[in-house]
């Protein structure tokens, strides 16, 4: 079987921030920026893999979604625990000294863990908890 990632999905309440954060911090390219009915929807990716992306969305476009959950999505986002992603450096150092130039909230330096990775964590400005793990 041949899958790939193609697409994950992050939420954000300031596309401005978020595209800032992304294009500028982590070094994305910008693949599409579309927007309707006041909403904003982000594509970016890393230059390197130009079919994986991140659409970065408004967490209530979901004509689903009722008033109480996107009160609680936000709280959620507040908090750092609706939306994770992991990424990938063979340069933790210079990576986390980018992040940290960039004034990401950093939620741990980078850290030897006891299941044997070396990573750091922080948070993009919509909340969203980012881990890099360091390439060996």
């Amino acid at each position: 079987m041949d899958i790939t990632i193609q697409t994950c999905f992050l939420p954000h309440d300031d596309p401005d921030a978020s595209l800032a954060f992304y294009r500028d911090t982590l070094g994305f390219e910008v693949r599409n920026d579309v927007g309707h009915d006041g909403m904003r929807w982000i594509t970016v990716g890393p230059p390197e893999q130009p079919g994986t992306s991140i659409v970065l969305h408004p967490p209530a476009a979901d004509p689903g979604i009722t008033d109480e959950e996107r009160r609680v999505i936000a709280e959620m986002m507040a908090k750092g625990c609706y939306a994770g992603l992991n990424l990938a450096t063979t340069d933790l150092d210079a990576a986390f000294e980018r992040l940290q130039t960039g004034d990401a909230d950093v939620v741990q330096e980078p850290t030897e863990q006891p299941y044997g990775v070396r990573d750091c964590a922080f948070r993009d400005p919509a909340g969203n908890l980012i881990r890099v793990v360091e390439l060996r």
